[in-house]
């Protein structure tokens, strides 16, 4: 489906055409599409080029993970989400690798990764619903360096075919 944005000045059909379903076609997204747009995603720019996102991808062929990642998410996006076939949630390291310092740019550089992620699956008609801020995880005492519970970026990614 296309549903190209108005838009005030000439930018790229890529742009133009990227949208935000709610409803989604019942077939697998090929694992070779899905490499390709996570490798989208790995050609983004970053600070330090420390590349501080990281994706935790479910198919729905994978039930168990599969209702893994909808329990994470409020009950209003588990009902549009359920139907998608991969849901994927990026996070971000918020420190750095070499020094452990304070990364104040990992949440800009994921989003930015997320972003060439958004447009190349424009390319083969994968658009994408993206949220923010709608996702429950407990917070423990002890979480990991990459774990959603000390990320402050997360985004809730729905791919369809």
């Amino acid at each position: 489906m296309k549903k190209p944005a108005p838009s005030d000045f000439p930018v790229h059909e890529l742009v133009r055409e990227r949208w935000s379903p709610r409803a989604f076609a019942d077939k697998p997204v090929p694992q070779d599409v899905l490499r390709s747009i996570f490798e989208a995603a790995r050609w983004a720019p970053s600070s330090f080029n420390e590349q501080p996102w990281a994706y935790i991808v479910a198919t729905k062929d994978d039930k168990e993970n599969f209702e893994k990642m909808l329990s994470v998410l409020v009950d209003f996006n588990v009902q549009w989400a359920k139907s998608a076939p991969v849901l994927a949630l990026a996070v971000a390291k918020l420190a750095f690798a070499n020094n452990n310092a304070p990364n104040r740019n990992a949440q800009y550089d994921t989003g930015a990764a997320t972003a060439l992620l958004s447009v190349e699956a424009t390319a083969p008609d994968l658009m994408r619903k993206k949220r923010a801020r709608s996702l429950r995880f407990p917070r423990d005492g002890n979480p990991s360096p990459r774990s959603p519970s000390v990320t402050r970026a997360i985004r809730l990614l729905c791919l369809r075919p």
